[in-house]
């Protein structure tokens, strides 16, 4: 392994212990668990003996009783005189509030809505997907969890289907249903809200402000179900769907919840089990890409459902749901949480996490995050969707669109596309990914399999295969450019989503390839300075653990030279010619986030107003980067994402060049003009301006 001076990383890197090195991980075997649903009754399955086992043996527990648990509890009764002294209302009346929050919050499982969700999912399914492959190991480590200690359930989530799949395995496996923390969009939904409350879902804002009363009402709803092992607490670490379908940063609100009962010693351990779900095609594909070009959501609805049944009649291919290992927070939090602290007052009384809990339960969020996308099942289509892109872009006249025919991207022939695909299942293969790739078939036919499942966005034509650039819905009219650009736009971030579940994979090492095309020279310590700069940027885009920069490099050293694209000695890191190929793979996966964070960079130092606000930011920037793009001046249009732009925008706060402002009415973004200046320049590659911002920063 590469070594390289540098200060001592921080003890944060523990995280390590939740993971196994990816190229050594043995990863458990898939059934398809559809197999036996299409050779028998879906009625006599609905209607099976359901007798599943909880926590210690306990009984299920009604919600009536639950809630009352809630009510009575002290860390409540404290919250709700805390809140009487500081508002004036009577202690009646807040308790009153909290019972109303409880009953618009709390879930109502009943059986008998499983059954009914058992049966339409188990028709819908059949028909959307060709399989559903699950670990079944990983389900008898999960029964045996849940046995023996609070468990909580972490899924992935790119798409709404993820809730609705993990109720359905826990059902058909026989283990306890999950309860679900939802938004409460879904609760909106006439009827299917109710159905949604009824299979085990429970309602929670987006956000809580300083909501003192909610936030008691919510913390201790969760707490209490932990603490007596009622029934696995499910919810998404990272908050939101996915919409570029690369892991996002974790939200540790939940997290910090769920560790609490442990901490505090009210439960002996808690264990955390992370589930990786992956989809050969997404339900949501083309929507995502509009809602990143501006398009806003539509709001979930009961109406809304019913008119997307059409996609019942298209092929979606087939699902891989990974059940990891539990993770034990007692084992995790040894020699690194002195929970002494929390015997200082009454437990019962709410208390901010300390600096050292808020860092431990922040790496825990990100171990459990790249565990997931270490289990994440790689289809063949993610690594021609990354060749397809790269080779959108290097189309004749180098534009990012091709909107006019003499400059209309030319693709790669079939034959072309197969050689490299063979390539790249190599490279990805060395690399540790968990690629699902039939061997038994010649790679002509998997490739072919996988472009007529993604027919909808490439077309294969006189043997070429090209991406399928969207064109404007029909007006009065011609289109105009930016309806034609836009458009076009929908087929390469549709297409991008798929690139971006095998980023993970190539993150590291393509960090180190960027860094040594662009370093001063070929020394590992300026190397080192250089790979450190583009992890810090693109910190908020990647899940890249705090203060692990030095055994990222080490591992991206690791990778590169056993893959034979570096030679490396005890200072220096060169590029040999076989591995030319390689690194430029490596270098034009990051270029698209590169040069879009050039481009917030560019409109914050020549447009920003002194007025500019973080509500008008998103808009302004994709205005002026189609006007990059028209003008031929911006190659990679994947810099109109408002994902890669909100990003870029957080980056820049955490590094000074943008500060916000509070002008009393409003809050605004003031910008250091020279720093990013520096930055862009840096980010292009400029190497003297790479020495000034490492200073700066």
């Amino acid at each position: 392994m590469c070594e390289v001076v540098t200060p001592p990383i921080n003890s944060i890197l523990y995280v390590a212990q939740i993971q196994r090195d990816p190229m050594l991980k043995k990863r458990d075997d898939f059934e398809d668990m559809l197999e036996e649903r299409r050779s028998s009754s879906d009625l006599k399955y609905a209607f099976k003996c359901y007798t599943p086992v909880l926590y210690k043996g306990l009984p299920p527990c009604k919600t009536t009783v639950l809630k009352s648990m809630v009510l009575q509890s002290d860390q409540l009764r404290y919250v709700i005189n805390q809140v009487s002294k500081e508002t004036g209302e009577s202690a009646g009346a807040i308790q009153e509030e909290a019972s109303a929050i409880l009953e618009e919050m709390a879930h109502r499982l009943q059986l008998s809505t499983v059954r009914f969700f058992a049966f339409a999912l188990t028709k819908a399914f059949k028909t959307l997907f060709r399989s559903i492959h699950v670990n079944e190991e990983g389900l008898q480590r999960l029964q045996q969890a849940i046995q023996d200690h609070p468990v909580v359930l972490l899924p992935s989530h790119r798409s709404y289907m993820d809730f609705l799949l993990m109720s359905y395995i826990l059902y058909t496996y026989d283990l306890a249903l999950p309860v679900i923390a939802a938004g409460m969009d879904f609760m909106g939904m006439k009827f299917v809200g109710e159905m949604l409350r009824m299979s085990g879902a429970f309602f929670i804002r987006r956000s809580f402000g300083g909501d003192k009363l909610y936030w008691a009402v919510f913390s201790e709803y969760v707490k209490t179900m932990l603490r007596n092992g009622m029934a696995p607490v499910e919810f998404f670490l990272e908050g939101t769907r996915s919409r570029t379908c690369k892991s996002l940063t974790p939200k540790i609100g939940l997290l910090n919840i769920v560790m609490e009962p442990f901490l505090k010693g009210e439960v002996f351990d808690v264990s955390l089990v992370p589930v990786s779900i992956s989809y050969e095609r997404i339900l949501e594909e083309s929507l995502y890409a509009r809602e990143l070009l501006g398009v806003p959501k539509p709001k979930e609805s009961t109406s809304g459902l019913f008119k997307a049944r059409k996609v019942l009649s298209e092929d979606y291919g087939s699902i891989h749901v990974y059940f990891g290992h539990a993770v034990s927070v007692r084992t995790l939090s040894e020699g690194r949480v002195d929970r002494r602290q929390f015997n200082l007052q009454p437990r019962f009384i709410p208390k901010k996490p300390s600096e050292d809990t808020q860092g431990f339960v922040s790496a825990v969020a990100y171990g459990l995050v790249r565990s997931q996308e270490e289990n994440m099942v790689l289809m063949p289509w993610v690594l021609l969707a990354s060749l397809l892109l790269q080779a959108h872009y290097r189309g004749p006249g180098g534009s990012a669109l091709g909107l006019e025919p003499p400059h209309r991207p030319q693709g790669m022939t079939l034959e072309e596309l197969t050689q490299r695909a063979v390539w790249l299942r190599g490279l990805v293969r060395g690399l540790g990914a968990f690629l699902h790739w039939p061997d038994d078939k010649p790679p002509s036919e998997v490739v072919s399999a996988s472009l007529s499942l993604h027919q909808g966005l490439v077309r294969v034509s006189e043997g070429r295969v090209r991406l399928l650039l969207e064109e404007p819905a029909g007006g009065p009219g011609p289109a105009s450019p930016e309806e034609r650009l836009l458009g076009a736009a929908v087929a390469v971030l549709s297409c991008a989503s798929y690139r971006n579940q095998v980023l993970h994979v190539f993150l590291r090492p393509a960090l180190l390839a960027t860094a040594v095309h662009t370093a001063s020279s070929g020394k590992k310590e300026e190397v080192f300075d250089t790979f450190s700069f583009l992890r810090n940027v693109l910190a908020n885009e990647f899940i890249l653990c705090p203060g692990a920069a030095v055994q990222d490099f080490e591992e991206a050293c690791q990778q590169l030279v056993e893959s034979g694209a570096l030679q490396a000695s005890q200072q220096q890191l060169t590029a040999t010619d076989r591995g030319e190929p390689t690194l430029a793979f490596l270098t034009a996966m990051l270029e698209p986030f590169l040069q879009g964070y050039q481009v917030v960079c560019r409109y914050l130092c020549e447009e920003a107003s002194e007025s500019l606000t973080e509500k008008l930011f998103v808009p302004a920037v994709r205005n002026f980067t189609v006007k990059l793009l028209l003008a031929g001046n911006l190659r990679y249009c994947e810099a109109l994402s408002s994902d890669l732009q909100k990003n870029a925008l957080a980056a820049l706060l955490r590094l000074g060049a943008v500060r916000r402002v509070n002008g009393g009415e409003q809050v605004t973004l003031k910008v250091d003009r020279m720093l990013l200046n520096t930055l862009e320049d840096t980010l292009g590659g400029k190497v003297p301006s790479q020495k000034a911002v490492l200073a700066r920063l």
